[in-house]
């Protein structure tokens, strides 16, 4: 539904583009940008008043025009005002007036470009600013949305939005809402003074008005529907060279880089025609916009010079009524002129409400618990959960697992395991039964202070730019020194990094690209040690180290789990057969538990995998079962 614009508003007209299942309109927008501008009241009106001044300057301006055209060229007596405001100076000599009023034009039109620029530093320190806290709140937002959205939607969208949409912010503000409202002071104190000079010159120059109207309604669909269809390709473009780039090991590996260059540059060739049709829209629509107020000017040009010729309007009027004209003018041409980029910002828009209007992680439940104080008690009771709502990836899983408990979990490939320990920090939500820490809900407690009390070391860790000690002390951030070495001990990588020329204090190069899996793995188990959280989850722990690595990691873990309850995932079945309790997850259920020596007797999955263990086959050999899950 579209609104007819004001003729304050030149671009108050709704733009049909949709936020889910809501049509917005420009209104919607302004308002929406409004509130990100609202922490800046204090700008904002200082802006507001030095536009005032600018205005008042502009409309003096074309005066000292008029009295040198009237009174100095052309013998017209002062008008009474000046006269009766400055007595002496019609007894002054032409020359000397002539000097006088250029040089008062002069004066003022460089105080006006004084205060233009001033107020035009003020929006851009203010846009600047504005776009920060959008990009730290989208940011913020993203961080807190559930972990099944990001690992079902591209990353390289999400940082695309972060950083090329977030300034729409900046484009819809400085290119937007301050040109339209200045253009409309503009034409509110412009056409007040042409009604007082000439009533009828003063109502022809909004004859423009129904044309810009109709010529912005033609083009407004056809440049947001362009500038969507840029955006997104634009997007892909960025996807797909992030895509290479990532999995370049790969790509040089299987000598693709010939393919993945013609990839990218057909998806850039896509991308580059569909820029030039927004642009050539664009240049369409700056074009009739331009016309049309020379086609304005020039009728009002020829009105006001039939009324100089009957007399009832002087040549220096008529210059101050072309001034005006172009000072209304001219903002609204310099915003047609910039109607793509004021589109693509309001489909950028679009995009970042998009990503805001996505629900965070549940929310904690009303009276949520702090969970500093817990021990680490763990009980699953009858928990399902499916990641599409259609088949189960756990099915009635309950156990126990207390303080000082090592706890097992074995199964064939696609079985559920990951699925299950990520439960337990509420990575995710079970859909069915309950997770109980300490015999209370996971989701009674708060979530930061319940995953602060939890340590997960995944089997694909990753690594942050820094150096080798800022990545263990990443599991906390206030760890000494003294600890992060002694957490290095335990996951058996301290002598490696002592072995390095700058130890703790080796950069780590890009997602740890130098390092081999065994490091990377046990640099990850370290950041999991120095947390020291009464619960510790290791995902694979030893899936990338060699048989006396592990054997002593284990060794190490047995040591430390002491008053805390440790789950590890494990295929190599010999490092976890002393296990205080091994579960044995098949299709998403728990087929059986107990200690080795007891499943070797009674499951004959269990038995299997032992058997296959000890076999040159190895265990996963013919242990897939037909339903992947993570």
């Amino acid at each position: 539904m579209c609104v007819v614009p004001s003729l304050r508003s030149p671009l108050a007209v709704c733009a049909p583009f949709y936020d889910g299942a809501r049509r917005l309109c420009l209104v919607t927008l302004a308002r929406w940008t409004a509130s990100w501008l609202r922490p800046y009241r204090g700008r904002v009106g200082l802006i507001l008043i030095l536009s005032a001044g600018e205005i008042g300057l502009t409309a003096l301006a074309p005066w000292a025009l008029k009295l040198i055209v009237d009174s100095v060229l052309g013998g017209e007596p002062l008008p009474q005002q000046l006269a009766a405001l400055l007595p002496g100076l019609a007894a002054t000599g032409t020359v000397t007036l002539l000097v006088v009023f250029a040089a008062s034009g002069l004066l003022l039109q460089v105080a006006a470009e004084v205060v233009r620029l001033t107020h035009t530093q003020l929006e851009v320190e203010m846009g600047q600013r504005v776009v920060h806290d959008l990009r730290t709140r989208l940011l913020d937002h993203l961080q807190a949305l559930p972990l099944g959205h990001h690992l079902k939607h591209r990353t390289a969208d999400a940082v695309y939005r972060l950083d090329a949409d977030t300034y729409c912010i900046n484009d819809l503000a400085t290119g937007g809402l301050f040109p339209i409202a200045l253009a409309g002071l503009h034409l509110a104190v412009m056409f007040g003074i042409l009604i007082a000079i000439d009533p009828t010159l003063a109502l022809l120059s909004l004859g423009v008005a129904p044309f810009l109207y109709l010529s912005l309604r033609y083009h407004a669909t056809t440049l947001v529907e362009r500038a969507e269809q840029v955006k997104t390709q634009e997007s892909g473009l960025v996807e797909r060279a992030y895509e290479t780039l990532r999995s370049i090991a790969a790509v040089k590996a299987f000598a693709r880089e010939r393919h993945e260059l013609r990839r990218y540059a057909d998806a850039g060739r896509e991308t580059m025609r569909a820029r030039v049709r927004l642009t050539w829209q664009e240049s369409l629509f700056s074009l009739a916009v331009t016309a049309i107020t020379l086609a304005g000017t020039a009728v009002i040009l020829v009105v006001g010079g039939l009324h100089v010729l009957d007399g009832t309007l002087t040549v220096g009027t008529l210059l101050v009524v072309i001034a005006y004209l172009a000072a209304v003018y001219d903002p609204v041409s310099a915003i047609a002129h910039t109607v793509g980029t004021l589109q693509e910002a309001v489909v950028s828009a679009r995009r970042v409400r998009d990503l805001f209007a996505l629900r965070p992680e549940v929310p904690e439940a009303p009276g949520a618990v702090d969970a500093s104080a817990v021990s680490g008690a763990i009980r699953f009771e009858g928990v399902g959960f499916s990641y599409d709502g259609d088949r189960q990836v756990l099915d009635d899983v309950t156990f126990a697992a207390h303080p000082g408990d090592l706890v097992a979990i074995v199964g064939p490939t696609g079985a559920g395991k990951t699925t299950l320990v990520h439960l337990i920090p509420r990575l995710f939500d079970p859909t069915a039964g309950r997770v109980l820490i300490d015999e209370r809900n996971v989701a009674d407690y708060r979530l930061r202070s319940l995953r602060e009390r939890i340590a997960l070391a995944p089997q694909d860790p990753v690594l942050f730019a820094g150096t080798i000690g800022d990545n263990i002390r990443y599991g906390r951030l206030g760890a000494s020194d003294a600890d992060v070495e002694a957490a290095a001990h335990a996951a058996q990588i301290h002598d490696f990094i002592s072995s390095l020329p700058s130890g703790y204090r080796t950069p780590v190069d890009e997602a740890g690209a130098t390092l081999s899996g065994g490091e990377r793995q046990r640099l990850g188990i370290a950041r999991a040690l120095v947390k020291q959280a009464p619960i510790l989850i290791l995902d694979e722990p030893a899936s990338s180290l060699d048989a006396i690595a592990e054997a002593a990691l284990f060794n190490a873990i047995r040591k430390g789990r002491k008053g805390r309850t440790t789950l590890v995932i494990a295929h190599r079945l010999a490092t976890v057969r002393d296990a205080t309790r091994i579960l044995v997850l098949d299709g998403g259920r728990v087929a059986a538990a107990g200690t080795h020596d007891h499943l070797v007797a009674t499951s004959p999955l269990y038995r299997r995998m032992w058997e296959r263990f000890s076999s040159p086959g190895g265990l996963r050999s013919g242990l897939a079962t037909g339903a992947p899950a993570r």
